[in-house]
């Protein structure tokens, strides 16, 4: 099912179109990443769909045509930095927002040790690291069990331990089967955790597809034996490589189409070599985005 339809969605901010024509659908239980570069459309597009910015045009569906006013009690979100009262404690900030969100606090202890704040649950937010404020925010979000998560930058500020703290809860969610909608302009961020995701440059639709569609093996694999110069002359007669190069002590072996690391390992084992690495390198999120950029220059 379609969690959520978008059609020539444009935001324009007097001559400035901040989003162009976006089409756009998310199925259910995706993890559906939203990149691009500062000023790309990803917040004001999400803005949009909560509206909370006004589309100059275009439109949006959400859960097959639901109203947006019951559309959006089905949807948790995060679009600003945490905002709760620095005085209290976490417990007390919940609440405040179970109140608000019309829902109830009985899982309040519940989601606290889901997103890893249960033992700090009775400090005051103020105490708190900027890792463990986003784990608040999240859990904010989590309180009226929502189908639907929405997280802009969820991993903005953070050091490499709260990143990589967010990072893991984003995807134990995911594993419950929640539909998450995450804007990012960090490319290892939507390479780790979402399985679908879309480029936007200027308010503009580039690329939309799978994470592993674009992920797969490439023609280079690394390789090394304990004699890397009896294997570098070995493998430069192996008729299934283009050209080789040398790198910190390993070889790189790029092969040509229809060869793969398998033919590679039979052919130095026939030489009487015992390969003790065999790397098979696969595609970064990174150059794919910039040759997607690149390509639409």
């Amino acid at each position: 099912m379609s969690v959520l339809k978008i059609n020539k969605l444009t935001k324009k901010f007097g001559r400035l179109t901040a989003v162009d024509q976006l089409d756009l659908t998310i199925e259910e239980g995706q993890v559906y990443g939203i990149l691009g570069p500062n000023g790309s459309g990803k917040t004001t597009t999400l803005g949009m769909i909560l509206e909370v910015v006004a589309p100059s045009s275009g439109s949006f569906e959400w859960f097959g045509g639901m109203s947006n006013v019951e559309a959006r009690k089905r949807i948790g979100s995060i679009l600003e930095t945490p905002c709760f009262y620095s005085y209290l404690t976490a417990v007390q900030n919940l609440r405040i927002v179970a109140h608000i969100k019309k829902c109830g606090t009985s899982n309040i202890d519940t989601i606290l040790k889901q997103v890893s704040l249960y033992e700090r649950r009775n400090d005051k937010f103020k105490t708190y690291s900027l890792g463990m404020k986003q784990r608040l925010s999240l859990a904010a979000a989590l309180l009226s069990d929502p189908p639907v998560l929405m997280l802009d930058e969820p991993t903005n500020g953070l050091d490499p331990e709260g990143i990589a703290e967010v990072r893991q809860l984003i995807r134990d969610i995911a594993a419950q089967g929640k539909t998450i909608i995450m804007a990012s302009h960090l490319l290892d961020e939507v390479q780790k955790v979402c399985s679908d995701f879309c480029i936007l440059r200027k308010g503009v639709k580039l690329h939309e597809g799978a994470v592993n569609d674009i992920l797969g093996e490439t023609n280079v694999v690394e390789i090394s034996a304990t004699d890397l110069d009896k294997l570098s002359i070995a493998v430069e007669k192996f008729d299934g490589i283009d050209k080789i190069e040398k790198e910190n002590g390993s070889i790189k072996a790029y092969l040509k189409d229809g060869q793969s690391s398998d033919h590679l390992n039979k052919f130095c084992f026939d030489q009487g070599i015992s390969l003790k690495k065999l790397i098979p390198q696969s595609k970064s999120l990174e150059q794919e985005f910039l040759k997607i950029l690149k390509e639409n220059d």
